[in-house]
């Protein structure tokens, strides 16, 4: 259930995205919250019990079996985790033609898990593994079997080097081709909704900016304050499953009152 004052937000995010021609979502970590994976930087974040620095491509360089042990933990929880409600709303409003992409910081996959098809994985995924040097690209099924094997940390059959997760750390460039889609998403659309991100992560955080100079409408919808929250014109704070599962019911109900009155 959402709030009184959340419900006026949804409102709102419901008939700017009947108007629409053109929906964008930019997702974050507070969206797959509900299926059980954590956020990085909320009140039970991972970045409250683990050092950051772990995440960056420094550390993994240095200390490999250190970084593999600490993503083995992570591909269990994301291995286990489902889709949740706001990841199926999300792909039924693509379905329904309101939602035209959703640019997802996440690496879990959890959007192409419920159905979505225009997803881009601005940060990578955990679906993969990746050799440092030939770049030569397997599934992750294959990097654990090494593991298994006995090759920890584990390493390229080709060449050698080792193998990385298909993510993207800190201090590690995003994918050319990733980042191009994301502008041209932002600077297309007219309406952008910024869900369970805390928009401190460049450059994803920049791409609501973006969008608004284009003179995009934009809504946040996030558990806790984002440094965007003045520039948006709506903003909800609860949880993202409540206000999309919300969201898209009303969206439903104001496509089928217009249709009958066509």
């Amino acid at each position: 259930m959402v709030s009184a004052l959340a419900s006026r937000g949804v409102e709102a995010i419901a008939e700017l995205i009947v108007k629409s021609r053109r929906t964008v979502a930019l997702t974050g970590a507070g969206i797959s919250t509900e299926s059980g994976i954590p956020d990085f930087r909320g009140p039970q974040g991972l970045w409250k019990r683990v050092d950051p620095k772990i995440g960056t491509i420094e550390f993994f360089m240095e200390h490999p079996d250190e970084f593999w042990r600490f993503q083995l933990d992570r591909l269990k929880e994301m291995m286990k985790a489902k889709p949740n409600r706001a990841h199926y709303a999300l792909a039924e409003l693509e379905k329904m033609g309101k939602l035209s992409a959703v640019i997802t910081q996440n690496v879990d996959g959890l959007h192409l898990k419920a159905g979505s098809k225009n997803v881009i994985e601005i940060h990578g995924n955990l679906r993969t593994a990746v050799c440092i040097r030939c770049k030569r690209v397997i599934p992750i099924e294959e990097a654990l079997r090494l593991i298994e094997s006995g090759v920890f940390p584990p390493k390229c059959e080709k060449c050698g080097s080792l193998l990385k997760t298909g993510s993207i750390l800190f201090n590690e460039p995003i994918p050319e081709e990733a980042l191009t889609r994301s502008y041209i998403e932002a600077e297309t659309c007219d309406f952008m909704m910024a869900i369970g991100t805390s928009l401190q992560v460049y450059p994803a955080a920049y791409l609501p900016v973006l969008a608004k100079r284009r003179s995009a409408k934009l809504a946040i919808i996030n558990m806790e304050p984002t440094p965007l929250d003045d520039i948006a014109d709506v903003v909800v704070h609860g949880k993202v499953g409540d206000v999309l599962e919300s969201v898209l019911k009303l969206v439903k109900n104001m496509v089928e009152g217009r249709g009958q009155r066509a």
